[in-house]
């Protein structure tokens, strides 16, 4: 099987010493839980969770890289896809966020050791749009499609449709804008919650699209494409079943969900799915709370080693 350049080998994780659900993004999170919670269970669960699923994607031949977060004030930095990406070619994307707390999860020890370790030719920085009030929230954002060059993002307060025009016309993608809407009428705060992407298949809520002629373009442009096109309901997008990444394993690509995603998959959608990837359900319950799951908590490397 080849590499694709739709399956990173690597990742940056962030392990939370004081994880909670971000009380400044609950407004347009509704996947965020509203229910009470014990603090001190979930922060303790959060560290181990993330731990765990590290060492489960590192037993694939995945090359984590793992970071501490041992500050208070970010409480949700578990998510670490929304503030940085990387692509082929060397670059590196840096983004601005929506929420001033989120803002803080900017490390530059992360960016020096990409540099380190891998080769880096240029780094774009967007973060400072913040101050007009444009916000771009990296691969929450947009859901790439690196093979056909297409970054398809769901319009919301944290996706703004001039900074993405301004990162595909730097990185050398084409945008797919388009709304999606939950059934209580809430526009889908981020993409990746909506739709995967891998080398030979797409999942993705395409019912949620209420313009159907933009819906059947992009189901088309998948089909296109040769993709599998993997169906999922709102219901599996309350649990999480977009939220996935493809990776490159050892011994072939894998597909990085979590548990609670995995059990609201049906059996035919597995074998769908299996004919392309091996799946690896991650338990981050704890994470969930907050919002986002396995897909927020990945940060891909495209970058060449050196």
């Amino acid at each position: 099987m080849p590499v694709s350049p739709q399956a990173p080998a690597g990742v940056v994780m962030i392990r939370p010493h004081h994880f909670s659900p971000n009380e400044q993004t609950q407004s347009d999170n509704s996947f965020q839980t509203t229910q009470p919670f014990d603090q001190s269970k979930v922060q303790q669960q959060a560290y181990d969770q993330v731990t765990a699923a590290a060492e489960r994607l590192e037993s694939e031949g995945i090359v984590v890289n793992m970071f501490e977060d041992a500050g208070l004030e970010t409480p949700d930095s578990v998510f670490v896809n929304n503030w940085f990406s990387t692509h082929n070619g060397g670059q590196i994307a840096i983004y601005p966020m929506y929420v001033k707390n989120r803002r803080q999860e900017r490390r530059s020890d992360i960016i020096e050791l990409l540099k380190q370790q891998y080769r880096v030719q240029d780094i774009v920085d967007y973060s400072g749009l913040e101050y007009d009030d444009i916000y771009l929230e990296g691969t929450g954002a947009m859901v790439l499609d690196h093979l056909e060059r297409v970054a398809y993002a769901v319009r919301s307060k944290r996706t703004d449709s001039h900074a993405l025009e301004r990162f595909c016309s730097q990185f050398n993608f084409e945008p797919m804008v388009f709304d999606a809407l939950d059934s209580a009428g809430t526009a889908v705060y981020h993409t990746n919650v909506l739709m995967c992407i891998g080398s030979e298949f797409v999942m993705a809520a395409f019912e949620m699209l209420p313009d159907v002629k933009r819906r059947t373009e992009i189901i088309q442009r998948f089909e296109n494409a040769g993709k599998t096109i993997v169906h999922l309901t709102q219901q599996q997008i309350n649990a999480f079943c977009g939220n996935a990444l493809e990776l490159q394993g050892t011994a072939g690509r894998i597909l990085a969900l979590s548990t609670t995603a995995y059990s609201a998959l049906t059996s035919s959608q597995i074998s769908q799915l299996e004919q392309s990837v091996k799946l690896v359900p991650l338990d981050v319950s704890a994470i969930e709370l907050a919002g986002g799951s396995v897909r927020c908590m990945l940060a891909g490397i495209h970058l060449s080693k050196r």
